[in-house]
């Protein structure tokens, strides 16, 4: 009559059969179904500690059987279910206690969002666990025990306090889904090689300097995750990752980019944001399986040939590198869908057209395979001023390119615009001098300009010179001296891009909220302390928003409401009202978050 193995549920009920304290936050018919089903959800109950009728769940009887001894078949309690999933998530736990124990069924455990410090040694007695999720706590260190879990096939250790990954994680023979993220990870045991089985593995936002070459022991590894770490190089042995198809090693500081000989099934590399300089034809020719390829924000200088060996590829970003052309026959990728070249001093390619996305930009490409025959001297003729033989202009097609950069000039000679009289210039770049106003005959190129680049000068203010050229789309106004923009600027209303990054202000422009055909507004690293989400909704053209490290202390909950924004990035400011947990989940997270917390 005991069932269940003969284990008694009067074990430890005393004389008799004893009802469930009133008081307990836990609904008896919480209880009761578990008991039925198997399975208790106590999440987002302010819980401060767990009731003791939860752990005595497997070995007490139900708390209204001395009422009623003719139970219905479905109410029989001894054939009722051991408890086998227990979700305790979104509490106030700061501990859990050792009679944990208790509940040997448990196959499931969750713990996740609460502010535990530590695990019971009893969780090493929980041998039928196969899930295990303690995300989002303060562990510092992991019990010994923990090791026993042999059948522990999913463990999540996201954003906690841990300092290092024990050698007793090699034990866990059996695990398929391992995340370490967000801690403090200095060092990872070599012993991992030994799970055999792991499937994904998440090691972001860490400090690793190095990942031990053991792991390319992980022969059945698809996923691996190891941005935002401080990884100089990557050991060779990853290239032995025969099962890999997805691979992030985003934000480090690679100089070098691995070589992948084994990796025939990767289908996404994501490389972007490091310090690698060079591409190569070993890189490209083993990716045979490729469809993502993720480069931007590096050092490169050019793209190679071999590319068009990629004939899975369906994304390539490129952007923000120092690549000067293109291959042509990049045009005839078959399945090529997005190509993001933005922030490449490319020669031959029009901004606006690389401005119409994707499709135009592949379409030009293809119109200039059959030309290039014709064209060896390179994409564009140049044209050398005769006062000033470092001072160009590009000529691409029948519009022109007005170049005067890194010359440490204070002003701009009359002679560089004199050669450009009656020329239908579209671009003018006068960036990395020591200009200190804008030069005023830039308006006698009102009626063509649409490209202009003052970044890395001295300039204190706008003039209104400027603010005539109402053809405008892209203006570079980053590393100056600015903190403020004049109102006349709201007649560049054909402005889609501007860069204000590391100057000095200490307001939100106010013009740029009159500019509606504003995409993309960059403007990091100031010292900007509010924004006015109201207005930044009349921007409804906007999609890209850089405020990293300025300093808002608070971001307004209304700004949820631009809907669309596909990238906001707000780290690196003071506010406290957004987690870096909810900022690591992009910007659709943040903009949803926003919104729930809109007052009603």
């Amino acid at each position: 009559m005991s069932g269940r193995g003969g284990r008694s549920r009067f074990a430890n009920s005393g004389a008799g059969f004893q009802p469930l304290a009133k008081e307990l936050p836990v609904p008896a018919g919480l209880i009761k179904a578990a008991r039925k089903s198997g399975q208790l959800n106590l999440s987002n109950r302010d819980l401060s500690e767990v009731p003791q009728s939860v752990w005595q769940i497997n070995v007490d009887p139900p708390e209204d059987c001395h009422l009623n001894v003719s139970f219905n078949a479905s109410d029989q309690w001894w054939d009722q279910t051991d408890l086998n999933k227990l979700i305790l998530a979104s509490n106030k736990l700061e501990s859990l206690s050792e009679d944990i124990q208790l509940l040997p069924a448990l196959t499931v455990l969750d713990v996740h969002d609460n502010q535990l410090t530590s695990l019971p040694c009893a969780i090493g007695q929980l041998l039928n666990l196969q899930k295990l999720n303690v995300s989002h706590n303060k562990l510092k260190e992991l019990p010994d025990k923990l090791w026993n879990l042999r059948t522990l096939k999913n463990l999540q250790l996201q954003h906690n306090e841990l300092e290092q990954i024990p050698d007793g994680i090699g034990h866990l023979v059996n695990l398929e889904d391992l995340d370490v993220s967000n801690n403090r990870i200095s060092s990872i045991s070599r012993t991992l090689g030994n799970l055999a089985y792991l499937l994904r593995f998440n090691l972001a936002a860490n400090r690793l300097k190095s990942i031990p070459p053991d792991i390319s022991k992980m022969k059945s590894l698809k996923f691996l995750d190891a941005t935002h770490n401080e990884l100089e190089c990557v050991p060779p042995e990853l290239a032995g990752m025969v099962s890999l198809e997805q691979l992030y090693l985003k934000h480090n500081k690679l100089r070098n980019l691995p070589e992948f000989p084994s990796c025939k099934y990767l289908k996404e590399l994501h490389v972007g944001n490091n310090q690698i300089e060079y591409l190569g034809p070993e890189h490209l020719k083993p990716l045979s399986a490729i469809s993502i390829l993720e480069l931007r924000d590096n050092k490169l200088k050019s793209l190679p040939d071999e590319v068009l060996l990629l004939q899975s590829l369906e994304r390539l970003d490129l952007s923000n590198n120092n690549i000067s052309s293109l291959p042509y026959k990049l045009g005839n990728l078959p399945k090529l869908k997005s190509l993001l070249v933005e922030g490449n001093p490319l020669r031959s390619i029009r901004r606006d057209i690389i401005n119409r996305g994707t499709q135009e930009l592949l379409k030009y490409l293809r119109s200039r395979i059959e030309e290039q025959p014709a064209d060896q001297g390179g994409p564009g003729t140049a044209m050398t001023f005769p006062s000033e033989s470092k001072s160009t202009v590009y000529n691409i097609g029948t519009h022109l390119i007005l170049e005067y950069s890194d010359k440490k000039a204070t002003v701009v000679p009359d002679e560089v615009f004199d050669a450009s009289v009656g020329a239908p210039i579209v671009s003018v770049n006068l960036s990395k001098n020591l200009l200190t106003r804008v030069p005023s005959r830039i308006e006698e190129l009102k009626a063509t300009v649409t490209d202009v680049n003052l970044g890395f000068n001295k300039l204190g203010l706008i003039s209104l010179e400027l603010c005539a050229l109402e053809r405008l789309m892209h203006l570079d106004l980053r590393n100056n001296l600015l903190n403020l923009l004049p109102m006349e600027m709201k007649s560049l209303q054909q402005l889609q891009t501007v860069i204000l990054s590391f100057n000095r202000f200490k307001e939100f422009p106010d013009v740029l909220y009159h500019i509606p055909s504003l995409e993309t507004i960059l403007i990091s690293n100031n010292q900007i302390g509010t924004i006015d989400s109201d207005q930044l909704m009349q921007l409804d053209k906007l999609s890209t928003l850089d405020l990293q490290n300025n300093d808002l202390m608070h971001v307004p909950p209304e700004l949820g409401r631009c809907i669309n924004l596909r990238t906001l990035l707000l780290e690196g400011n003071p506010f406290r009202n957004l987690r870096p947990a909810i900022l690591a989940r992009g910007t659709t997270a943040v903009l949803e978050y926003l919104r729930s917390r809109i007052p009603t």
